[in-house]
């Protein structure tokens, strides 16, 4: 099969897509044909050696694709070939096939396109468990979403508005506010023109946000507990800035704040915590007040065009890798 691989850690010409072997199911694991792999920034991480847990390279990058079963390990029971699904490998889904354990693939409906299957499990679970398993999200709670533009910020306001919650985003680049105010962000705030701290402690009458949603890291995550209500909660998922400062603690003190380092990956060993994130989002999806917003579908050829894109930052929603154009 074709895939793209990784020899060792680099810059965008570092993804070389080669023939390889295909890939056989172990017990418990299933293998898909791929139509769509989702593009994240964690790929990103992978490719430049910069991901914050172990990668040992070679490595086919992709966490996260949707496809048609076509091979079963022995005792899987809870698909068949010829369904379509969505799946979380742990690595490997930029090719044109992938095994992944039976806990992380998942039956979609009819009405969900494979498109769109492979653009919400990672980054719509994300959202999801930070929002409500992480923290305990509530009806007008004030929410400020840093990179609102992105995948997961405009899932995040989509999932907060819904519950009733006031939302405050922030970008830096000019454009990438459109869709964070139609999908129902009350202001956003462009980092590169405005103190994000005062608007906000503006906007609250000088309370702070009950919650803080950060992919940025560095200045704009120590800042952020400048921005948190006493007792409130940052939750940090990335560092597209830079690493976060060493004076976490010195900045949670003033205000018995709380802070959370957060990674899907850690919601995957649990089946039923992965299941009721799953649920959750396939169900707002078949009620149609949750969007994914896919701005286009690479081709597989292309795969490189895909990072150069993705880290441009002017990307306001999914790029997905196709492997059937």
């Amino acid at each position: 099969m074709r895939a793209v691989v990784v020899e060792a850690p680099g810059a965008i010409e570092a993804l070389v897509i080669q023939n390889v072997p295909d890939p056989e199911p172990a017990p418990g694991q299933v293998l898909i044909e791929i139509s769509y792999a989702g593009c994240n920034w964690a790929d990103t991480q992978v490719r430049s050696g910069i991901y914050p847990h172990p990668v040992d390279f070679p490595v086919i990058p992709g966490f996260e694709i949707s496809g048609t079963v076509i091979g079963l390990g022995e005792g899987v029971t809870s698909v068949k070939p010829g369904d379509r699904v969505t799946a979380i490998p742990s690595m490997g889904g930029y090719a044109q096939k992938c095994v992944v354990d039976e806990a992380l693939v998942t039956k979609i409906p009819d009405e969900v396109g494979l498109d769109v299957a492979a653009a919400f499990p990672i980054q719509a679970l994300t959202a999801y468990h930070m929002l409500y398993t992480v923290c305990n999200l509530k009806k007008d709670d004030v929410v400020l979403v840093h990179a609102a533009g992105g995948g997961v910020g405009l899932l995040v306001i989509q999932m907060a508005v819904h519950a009733g919650c006031r939302v405050i985003g922030t970008v830096g680049t000019p454009g990438k506010e459109i869709k964070a105010l139609e999908y129902g962000a009350e202001r956003v705030i462009n980092l590169n023109k405005e103190d994000f701290v005062a608007v906000v402690r503006d906007m609250t009458d000088g309370r702070g946000v009950d919650l803080v949603i950060d992919s940025l890291g560095a200045e704009t995550l120590d800042r952020s507990f400048d921005a948190v209500r006493v007792l409130g909660h940052v939750v940090n998922i990335g560092e597209a800035q830079g690493k976060p400062f060493d004076n976490i603690r010195d900045r949670i003190l003033p205000t018995s704040s709380s802070f959370t380092r957060f990674s899907i990956s850690h919601t995957m060993p649990d089946p039923a915590l992965w299941k009721k994130g799953m649920d959750f989002t396939l169900s707002a999806l078949a009620e149609g007040w949750l969007d994914i917003p896919i701005v286009r579908a690479i081709p597989f050829d292309n795969v490189q065009d895909m990072h150069r894109q993705l880290e441009s930052r002017q990307v306001a929603g999914k790029l997905l890798l196709a492997m059937k154009y």
